[in-house]
Parts: C-alpha cells; structure tokens; sequence
C-alpha cells in the first residue's frame, strides 16, 4: 500500500491491508474518524463503514468483510497519545465505546470547535467545510445503503470526504483556539463525551432517559421498572426501544398504574393486544412486582430546587446580556447558556448550572449575577448594546 493515497480510493477489506494502513496512520499526529452505520432497525448500532485520515494518508476500512480483524484500528483508537478528530462525535464515540470497552481520548470536536470559534450554533459538517475551507460536499450518497455490498464507487468518494476534509479543519480551527487561548474550553466541552457514563446502557439506569413528570413513590417504581423491563427485552432482541414499547406507553403505565391485563387493554398508548403477546405476560409481572413493593424499585431523584419566580423581564435581559457577551466572544450563545441555566439564574442567587462553572462563568456567570444584583446595567449605545458599570 502507498504512503499517500490521496489519488488512490481504496478499500481495505483484510487484516494485513488494515495492518499496513494503521502503520501508515500511527505516523500522524492525529486521525480524522469518522464512521457509516445503520440503526434504523437495531438497538446497537451496526457499523458499516470506518473513515480514517492523518494529513498524508486517508483510508476506508470494511468492518462487514469477512476476512478483517479490526482488533488493529481498535487499539490505535485507543491509544491515548494521539488525538482523534470527529464532527459531532456523540455517535461515532458510541459505537467505538462498545468496541474498545471505554471510550477513545482524546478527542477533538469540530462542531463544538466551531461553536466556541464563533462559527454557528451545531454547525453541519457540510457548512463547516464551506465555511473553513469554500469546498462543496455532494450530500446525494448521505442517507444510501451501506449495508450492501459492493459499495459503490459514488459512495466511497463520498464517504472519503467525511475526513479529507475534516483533516483540514482540524488544523485549521486547532490554530484559531490557541490563539483565542481556548483550547480548554474544548477540553472541558469534550470531557462528558470520553466519560464511559454517557454511553452506559445497564437496563437498571434506563429510567433516566424518561422524562420524570411526578415525584410520586409507586410512578416513580413504575418508570424505574418498565424502562428497564424495556431496555433488557430491546438489548436481547436488538431491536430500538420503541419497537418494542414507546415512551408513551411507559408514562400511561406509570400513571395509570394497571394492576390486571383488563386495565392494560384499556390504555391508548399500549398497542391493542399487546399483553397477549409474547413478551406482554413479563411485563405484566414487572408491573404487579413494582406496584407491591414501591419501595424496591422506585429511584432516588434529587429535589427541584424552590424558588421565587422572577418577573420575565429579568430572563429577558439576561438573555440580551448571553447574545451580547456571545457577539463579543464570538462564540455561539447555547455553548455558553441554554434556556434551563438562564431560568435558573433568573430565579435563583447561587444558581448551580453549567453557565456557573469554568470558563462559561467567566465569560458570562459573573456578569449576569451582577446584572441580577444591580450591578451593572445594559444599554443601546450607536455602536449596538454596552454593558457598564452602576
């Protein structure tokens, strides 16, 4: 195999070409990842595709052949002295956590680098290239099957993009942060993202992904048990979660609470027939066991901070002091606050969200509990908003 093969597509679809190709990328300073899969009718995520890219060498990996072991890949994701490169990484991290057993660190975002360098809020890989680097991406091959084999050649180049180009971006938006000083703030935004608890799928902490509407003990045993009767069935079956029961149907359960198959039958989230089903009896059982004993399986969950609701004004300037601190920054106003942390704020005087904590504090945290407390103030100056002191 060449040393470059930037004119060259190929497929690596064996252990020795993988060998060769990992020897080729262990001599970069860092690889763009990026991954092909399908999901749509899967709990786990079937891969399909690995792109992979340091600044003189790129390759396609074929986890689907039958004569490769990725054992090699594997362990050079896993090295932690070299970083490895993603757009929106949430996803790929998943499938190579499953692999690897932890997550591969360190890592470097690009579509959190664009956020802090100003560049758009979630910004699509397609723009950001645009942006970075005025190329177009062909999205045309973006949603094809890459399951079937042979793929094309149409799909491959389009596949190959995903990090030729991303190589290049990297380098680009790593020069940006350090002269703007603010590699940290990546660091500190990427940290939940090597953290092995954001990819924990243990069916007892399943309930956590639902939406907690009451604090009541006997919905609270309901949530706690079916979601994780859920999650255990979709693991087994590997099949997505709402095929096997929506997240609806687990509320209505635990809000109406059905103690016998007459009361399942009659709720309009649960599909009709269900608890005739293979699987209905099981959950029938989880259902009763949760009701007689409460206390067994009902989840801990911490108290809602009380307070006294502010006027809306005060949201509402805070919310213009986030869009002015942004513009000055030059940074996307929800990686420095969202909607809850600027709620919070207004509502209380040591408020515990993100917006409060590191480098968000001092960009933005301090200034808004001064304006909370009088301060400082904002006004409309010729030259657009000004923040001064009283």
């Amino acid at each position: 195999m060449p040393s470059n093969t930037r004119d060259e597509l190929k497929l690596v679809a064996d252990t020795d070409e993988l060998i060769k190709a990992c020897e080729e990328l262990k001599k970069g300073e860092f690889i763009a990842v990026d991954t092909e899969f399908h999901r749509e009718s899967t709990f786990w995520p079937k891969l399909c595709l690995i792109q992979a890219a340091t600044l003189e060498f790129d390759c396609l990996i074929d986890p689907l052949s039958p004569n490769i072991d990725l054992t090699p890949f594997l362990e050079l994701m896993a090295d932690t002295s070299r970083v490895k490169v993603f757009h929106a990484a949430r996803q790929d991290m998943e499938i190579f956590t499953k692999l690897i057993g932890t997550p591969p660190a360190p890592i470097f975002d690009s579509q959190i680098a664009a956020m802090a360098c100003g560049l758009g809020d979630s910004v699509s890989y397609e723009n950001l290239v645009s942006q970075l680097l005025k190329a177009k991406i062909d999205k045309s091959s973006q949603f094809t099957d890459w399951v079937r084999r042979p793929l094309t050649e149409k799909q491959l180049n389009y596949a190959r993009g995903d990090v030729t180009h991303l190589r290049h971006a990297y380098v680009i938006l790593k020069a940006k942060l350090e002269k703007l000083d603010r590699m940290k703030w990546i660091e500190e935004e990427t940290s939940i993202l090597v953290d092995p608890n954001t990819y924990d799928t243990n069916p007892k902490n399943a309930w956590k992904r639902m939406k907690i509407r009451k604090p009541r003990k006997d919905y609270l045993a309901l949530i706690a048990a079916v979601s994780e009767w859920r999650e255990t069935v979709a693991q087994d079956m590997d099949k997505p979660r709402s095929r096997v029961l929506k997240d609806d149907a687990v509320q209505e359960i635990a809000q109406q609470k059905p103690a016998d198959e007459n009361a399942m039958e009659r709720l309009r989230a649960v599909p009709k027939g269900f608890v005739k089903s293979r699987h209905g009896q099981a959950l029938m059982e989880t259902i009763q066991a949760a009701l007689q004993n409460p206390d067994a399986y009902a989840p801990e969950i911490p108290r809602r901070p009380t307070s006294t609701q502010p006027p809306g004004a005060v949201g509402d300037l805070l919310k213009v002091l986030l869009k002015h601190v942004s513009e000055e920054a030059e940074v996307a106003p929800r990686l420095i606050a969202n909607a809850a942390d600027i709620e919070r704020i207004a509502c209380d005087d040591e408020p515990d969200v993100p917006a409060m904590r590191g480098w968000r504090r001092e960009v933005f945290g301090d200034l808004a509990m001064k304006l909370k407390d009088g301060k400082i103030a904002i006004a409309i100056s010729k030259t657009g908003v000004k923040v001064f002191d009283v």
